[in-house]
């Protein structure tokens, strides 16, 4: 059940990756307008962030060294973009007046990208370690 569990909020975690790539897409396209945009994405930031931190907190307790090495500087990347977000009346880290330029638009969808490569390294690291635990 714990690892059902475990499993669930990394899906979650990709799922968010996947859709705000898709979205910055979108943007770049004019499919999407910057307001649509951070009106969807910014209400996934701080459970995308809470998750993430859980996780790398499980890793800690847990003293599960890779996962620690992959999730702390994560962890502390999200604590400094959050903590240098811009002011804004929603939780989140999107603004619609700033997303609209092209070197911020480059930088967020390449942090997705480098987010979901790291969760997903995240995830075959948990697969494997839950393979040579049954398999002990």
């Amino acid at each position: 059940s714990g690892i059902n569990a475990e499993y669930e909020k990394q899906w979650y975690q990709r799922r968010v990756r996947v859709w705000n790539i898709i979205s910055f897409d979108e943007l770049k396209t004019d499919y999407k307008n910057p307001i649509d945009l951070c009106n969807s994405l910014n209400p996934l930031v701080m459970p995308e962030y809470g998750l993430q931190g859980f996780i790398a907190l499980c890793y800690l307790y847990y003293m599960q060294y890779l996962g620690i090495v992959i999730m702390l500087p994560l962890t502390l990347y999200h604590a400094y973009r959050y903590a240098s977000r811009p002011r804004m009346s929603v939780l989140g880290i999107y603004d619609p007046t700033a997303v609209m330029n092209g070197d911020e638009m480059d930088r967020n969808k390449k942090e997705g990208f480098v987010k979901l490569a790291l969760y997903l390294i995240n995830f075959f690291a948990g697969l494997l370690w839950m393979i040579l635990a049954v398999s002990n």
